[in-house]
């Protein structure tokens, strides 16, 4: 079982910057991918950007050129850092955790609000 920590929400203006970081624990194992996902009330979770062991990177169009997704495999974390934040990048984020044949992993979700 694994359990994910996310941090680092908060509110910003638009044009500003945060970073999250999420802290991974558990049965951590094996070639995975961690990433993060975002929701908004009404609206399915969907993609913000992956990254596996290897270092291969995924990012929703909406963020390219403005969000880069890193990890650190020996802390067992993944971070975002989140430049140029526009009012539609305001969401829940939520960490995610994968290892093929396996079932995902959530974290409990942090909030970033971006105000105009």
């Amino acid at each position: 079982q694994v359990q994910l920590v996310e941090s680092g929400g908060g509110l910003a203006q638009a044009g500003g910057s945060l970073r999250l970081s999420c802290a991974a624990s558990g049965s951590i194992f094996g070639i995975n991918t961690m990433g993060w996902y975002r929701q908004t009330p009404g609206k399915q979770r969907g993609l913000v950007a992956t990254i596996t062991t290897g270092g291969i990177i995924n990012y929703a169009d909406s963020v390219k050129g403005r969000f880069t997704i890193s990890r650190d495999n020996t802390k067992n974390a993944v971070y975002l850092q989140m430049n140029s934040l526009k009012p539609e990048d305001t969401a829940v984020y939520y960490c995610n955790y994968l290892r093929a044949g396996g079932l995902p992993a959530w974290g409990r979700g942090t909030q970033v609000t971006v105000s105009s």
